[in-house]
This record gives structure tokens, C-alpha cells and sequence, in this order.
């Protein structure tokens, strides 16, 4: 099995978020992600329900349903780091690249994101939450 290197300073590569901080979606689904630790069980395929019609209550419900959702569509407890941290796991670039896909439209890296990690049953579910947290926040 080969592994990527990481190589700490390289001048080619060029990584905004030390510069101007984290997006506003990444903080937005860190403190989603803190609340929802204390919240009850939400089945993946039950939450769609708990949307309103109301757009600021659906975009908090869907922050809301992904963030206790997330585990169930990766198999695992994601890992988020606290709202400001300059750091980022793999799970939250994860979330980042995908909601970037759906927002520009590239059916590609979105299908690939999705497949790596997201068993096809929660496939549509993820898309949908994700989707709409992400309509709310223009710079991902």
C-alpha cells in the first residue's frame, strides 16, 4: 500500500484558508456539529421530514439533521474540530470538497466524493442536507 506525502512548505501550493481563516461553512457545521452531540437518535431517511417550509428554519434543520446524521451515511463518527480551529480533519475537507461540488455543478468530483465514503443507499439523503446548508453560503 503507498502513501501520499505530506510535504510541509512547498511554494507551488497555495492554501487560502491560511490567510483569510475558515469558510463560513466549515465554522457553521462545527457548531452544528457541537450542538447535535447532545440531541437524540435522527434516522438518516426520517430527518428530511423534520425540514420546514420556512427557509431559516430549513436551513437550521438541515444543519441540524446532517451534522446527527453524518455518522450513519460514513459508518463512523465523523471527526470536527471546534468552530475557529485552524486545523481540519480529513472529515471536514471531505465535507468541504463535496459541498463544493454540489455548488459548482461538478457531477464528477461529487460522484467520486460520494462513492469513497457513502454507502449508495444514503447517497440522495446526504446530497439533499448538504445541498441546502451550502445554498446558504456563497464562498465554500
Amino acid at each position: 500500500m503507498t502513501s501520499a506525502l505530506r510535504l510541509p512548505h512547498h511554494d507551488g501550493l497555495h492554501d487560502n484558508r491560511t490567510e483569510t481563516g475558515h469558510t463560513p461553512l466549515l465554522d457553521h457545521l462545527r457548531h452544528a456539529a457541537r450542538d447535535a452531540r447532545c440531541k437524540s437518535y435522527v434516522d438518516l431517511f426520517g430527518a428530511c421530514a423534520a425540514l420546514s417550509v420556512n427557509r431559516d428554519v430549513a436551513t437550521q434543520a438541515a444543519s441540524d439533521v446532517l451534522m446527527r446524521c453524518l455518522s450513519q451515511a460514513l459508518g463512523r463518527r465523523p471527526i470536527l474540530f471546534r468552530a475557529g480551529e485552524p486545523e481540519t480533519s480529513f472529515d471536514e475537507d471531505w465535507l468541504l470538497a463535496l459541498a463544493r461540488s454540489l455548488q459548482t455543478g461538478d457531477t464528477a468530483s461529487c460522484t467520486f466524493l460520494l462513492h469513497s465514503r457513502v454507502p449508495k443507499h444514503a447517497h440522495r439523503n446526504l446530497v439533499f442536507l448538504l445541498g441546502n446548508v451550502a445554498d446558504n453560503f456563497s464562498q465554500i
